[in-house]
């Protein structure tokens, strides 16, 4: 018979998977909505429909940093589309030359999104002022840096430490994605308290760095886990926290896709 231990193992794996699979449904929707507005909205001509999203994001005064906010979009799509598909090992191990291949893409896409919006702040500025510009500027920053490091130690053939960078450089590339999740449940939840149109309110100068400083805190955890023998009450715990992050994502990707995300896609493959 299968020990205790064996069946909290699979049972622990099994919740990982299944946030992982979560996650990358919703990502893989967000990153195609993201391509279907905002890039058919620039070929058709039309890129002041952004600001219905985001305002003041689009001005037909400002073409670098219409430019450079383009950029991060497209590249922003790309690499939330892929980057699931890339953390998954059995894929890793049996198909590496496509493991490599778009892990090059993956790569020059987050130095692309986060050089791109670095260009915006520089030129532009965000709608809320310094305290989301320095939040958003670091942001990029810290995706140009966990891309470099990642690509330096996968040519280094270190692996071990170019999949913590890959894992530090999927937690930023995820916040984009987390920034509208956390918004939408905010205003299902608190009713926006907090939040202004200019985005200068308290949750709003907190949403400049919540949206990916804890991903990059998480991440450090399960890197260091690896070397840590937990508790009973801590595993109950971690696997509480899987259960209830999966069904987040879920009750979230299901209300984004049905009110957002779906509409802009199934219009875009139309």
């Amino acid at each position: 018979m299968e020990s205790a231990d064996v069946r909290k193992i699979n049972s622990s794996r099994f919740l990982v998977n299944l946030l992982g699979l979560t996650v990358w449904v919703s990502t893989l929707l967000f990153g195609l909505y993201i391509l279907a507005f905002y890039a058919t909205s620039l070929v058709n001509g039309n890129p002041e429909q952004w600001n219905k999203m985001l305002p003041e994001l689009y001005s037909a005064n400002e073409s670098m940093a219409t430019t450079g906010i383009g950029f991060h979009f497209a590249a922003g799509g790309v690499i939330l589309i892929l980057g699931c598909i890339q953390l998954i090992e059995k894929f890793r191990k049996r198909f590496p030359a496509i493991h490599k291949a778009i892990g090059l893409l993956y790569i020059f896409s987050s130095i692309v999104a986060g050089a791109g919006g670095l260009i915006f702040i520089v030129t532009k500025g965000t709608i809320g002022g310094s305290v989301m510009n320095i939040g958003f500027a670091l942001y990029g920053l810290l995706m140009i840096l966990a891309a470099f490091m990642t690509a330096k130690h996968a040519f280094s053939h270190n692996i071990y430490q170019h999949r913590n960078w890959a894992l530090r450089l999927f937690a930023l590339a995820v916040g984009s994605w987390l920034y509208r999740m956390d918004y939408g449940f905010w205003f299902i939840l608190a009713d926006g308290v907090g939040h202004t149109r200019q985005f200068s309110g308290p949750f709003d100068q907190v949403m400049a760095f919540f949206f990916y400083i804890p991903n990059l805190l998480i991440v450090e955890l399960i890197i260091r886990s690896k070397k840590v023998h937990y508790s009973g009450f801590l595993k109950i715990t971690y696997s509480a926290l899987l259960v209830l992050a999966t069904i987040f994502i879920s009750i979230g990707t299901y209300f984004f896709t049905a009110r957002f995300w779906g509409p802009a896609i199934l219009s875009w493959f139309s």
